[in-house]
């Protein structure tokens, strides 16, 4: 690593697994020296402090879309490869992928689904499924919590909440496995040829069963989607193939991370035990966040601090980096549930602010209590490892004993 105060630039392979491993200890150097700098590895500015990542966020001449403002050719991009057009063909209607109006309007059909109200009649729903996965490994002294736990319990519940088929699990999980490596550091071409099949497998398995809604509705989210559909209110069978997918995606994927970091965090700091609270569950957020890097295209030359940034200009977003701001977050290494305000940034903020975070919210509050009260003296049986996945921040693996 290498950072270079005078012309504020990083240099720092995101691969690094001292870096994903452990990012907190370089965020704070970063923070002190050159808290907004150009990470030369990926090519933009990015901002480090609390301050400049909650406002950005929220900053509407910041968007996640630029190609409804610019040109290809405008911004110096080549046309996408052939073999690529179907991964892009599909995220070009990704509620993330959107600014207003379309934005408002796909968020708005999926947006009641995920109230707190709504999501808290899965409260039951989540209550069994946490118990019957620890029925099946409570006896056996020792666990991979990932794969016996923290990975079933939101698969299956936004895969119930969809109407898709629970088993189908797995291959839903490889499939998106293999399309969210689009966003990661380690992207190559084997990666982007795995995307590419995962995209139109996903894509083909979705409209099998908007097909089979479309005879037999069901008291199901992706029955609504095909509702909105048939009764004109703009929603085309693409963005709804893509919309189903991104909440199968983006429903599971974040929260795993969130449960295996958080259950890491309350073992290692001896709090893994009666007593958890929603003050547990904002702090396991913050204290070690699921995504640690977000990006934003300038959407019209902008000045911010001084910095002067053209239309269609990146900016990167450090999450993780945001959370443990000592000018925000006293203190901010010390696991604290106590901690009020917490004002994390673990779901973004602004009119992208993850849909998904009610339920997300509500899976670490139902499922960790229990996990804690039926295997008391949890202890990690082995070190835990990072998965080379940045700017996503999860476990490879969780090996606990009791």
């Amino acid at each position: 690593m290498k950072i270079d105060t005078t012309n504020r630039s990083l240099s720092l392979d995101p691969r690094d697994p001292v870096f994903f491993n452990d990012p907190y200890p370089i965020y704070r150097r970063l923070r002190e020296s050159v808290p907004v700098f150009k990470w030369e590895q990926y090519g933009y500015w990015c901002f480090a402090r609390h301050d400049d990542v909650a406002a950005l966020l929220r900053d509407r001449r910041f968007g996640r879309q630029i190609l409804h403002v610019m040109t290809r050719e405008e911004l110096g991009w080549p046309e996408i490869p052939r073999r690529l057009k179907p991964f892009y063909d599909f995220e070009r209607h990704s509620l993330l992928e959107t600014e207003p109006p379309v934005h408002t309007r796909l968020r708005g059909l999926v947006n009641r689904a995920f109230l707190s109200r709504t999501v808290e009649r899965l409260r039951p729903r989540i209550t069994l499924l946490a118990h019957e996965l620890i029925d099946h490994f409570a006896d056996k002294r020792e666990v991979e919590l990932l794969e016996a736990f923290a990975t079933p319990i939101p698969i299956t519940i936004i895969a119930e909440l969809l109407g898709v088929p629970v088993e189908t699990g797995p291959q839903l999980l490889a499939w998106s496995h293999d399309m969210v490596a689009m966003y990661q550091a380690r992207r190559d071409t084997q990666v982007e040829r795995k995307a590419v099949a995962a995209t139109l497998a996903f894509s083909d398995f979705m409209r099998r069963y908007v097909k089979e809604r479309r005879a037999a509705p069901g008291d199901d989210l992706l029955s609504q989607l095909i509702a909105a559909e048939a009764e004109g209110r703009s929603l085309s069978e693409d963005e709804l193939i893509t919309t189903a997918i991104l909440l199968l995606n983006a429903g599971h994927e974040a929260s795993v991370h969130a449960i295996g970091n958080g259950v890491k965090a309350l073992v290692e700091t001896g709090q893994a035990g009666p007593g958890f609270s929603e003050g547990h569950a904002e702090e396991l957020l913050r204290f070690d966040a699921p995504l640690h890097l977000f990006t934003r295209y300038a959407l019209e030359d902008v000045e911010y601090n001084g910095l002067r940034l053209k239309k269609g200009e990146t900016v990167g977003l450090l999450l993780g980096a945001a959370n443990r701001d000592p000018v925000r977050f006293p203190e901010p290494d010390r696991f604290d549930p106590s901690r009020a305000p917490n004002p994390h940034v673990s779901f973004g903020a602004g009119i992208h602010f993850c849909v998904g975070a009610p339920l997300a919210r509500l899976e670490l509050n139902v499922a960790l209590p229990i996990l804690f009260e039926r295997l008391p003296g949890l202890k990690l049986a082995r070190p835990p490892r990072y998965r080379d996945a940045y700017h996503f921040h999860g476990l490879e693996r969780l090996d606990l004993a009791w």
